[in-house]
């Protein structure tokens, strides 16, 4: 590959390269997502879905997340978020479960969340929506579909399933992860008061760690290429004068 023989080309080839990989690793960070701090499996916990807006011109009003049938949970309670209503769906499960000694025969199946007239998430924001129950499945992970409401009424389906081996699908469906905590199975559910003083997770810049690893050193790659080039260059001029 030859070079640019301008050192001002040089560095406008380099830039653009380093803008499309923002792009590209921005792009990688905005889907939603489903994370916990404490979700043990066979126990309880607080799970949190980060939802950005990809729209430019509209805004996210409305979230539906849906519990499938695998992952029912007897207890769950959602933690309020100013200016969103939450209405909940319960179904019937096909065989009853127990819990403190209670059969269960149904679960709250579907949570939503609606924002007020003239609110909700804008273009270049996102906003979290954090529920707290369980006991969750003894299971390594649970996938939770959710479907984004947009204002000019336009959705998007997160729930395509991620297989192993293959290209992540465009609109994932968020997977929780469960750890296998034997003492924190036994924890009762938490309060609506806990879930409104549990863990935050609003730093954007944590949504996608491994892209913006591998953004940054591409990045220095980059930058260290274009020193090395343009030094060779003043080291030309100065044989040659």
């Amino acid at each position: 590959m030859s070079l640019p023989r301008s050192p001002a080309r040089a560095v406008t080839v380099l830039l653009a390269v380093v803008a499309a990989l923002a792009a590209s690793v921005g792009v990688a960070a905005a889907h939603v997502t489903v994370s916990s701090a404490d979700a043990t499996a066979g126990g309880y916990g607080k799970f949190t879905f980060r939802v950005p807006n990809e729209s430019d011109t509209a805004s996210t009003v409305a979230i539906r997340i849906q519990i499938p049938a695998e992952a029912a949970m007897t207890s769950l309670r959602t933690q309020p978020v100013p200016g969103w209503t939450v209405t909940t769906t319960t179904a019937d499960l096909a065989k009853p479960v127990e819990s403190n000694g209670q059969e269960i025969r149904s679960y709250v199946s579907v949570v939503e969340f609606r924002a007020a007239a003239g609110g909700g998430i804008g273009p270049g924001q996102f906003q979290e929506f954090a529920l707290s129950g369980g006991p969750f499945p003894d299971l390594d992970q649970v996938v939770l579909p959710v479907v984004q409401t947009y204002s000019d009424g336009t959705e998007a389906a997160w729930i395509e399933p991620t297989v192993e081996g293959q290209s992540e699908p465009e609109h994932p469906a968020p997977v929780l992860s469960l750890t296998a905590d034997q003492a924190a199975s036994t924890t009762a559910p938490a309060t609506a008061t806990d879930a409104a003083t549990g863990h935050s997770h609003g730093q954007v810049i944590a949504r996608d760690p491994a892209g913006l690893a591998l953004f940054f050193s591409i990045l220095a790659l980059l930058v260290g290429g274009t020193g090395a080039f343009l030094g060779w260059r003043a080291h030309r001029r100065t044989v040659s004068s």
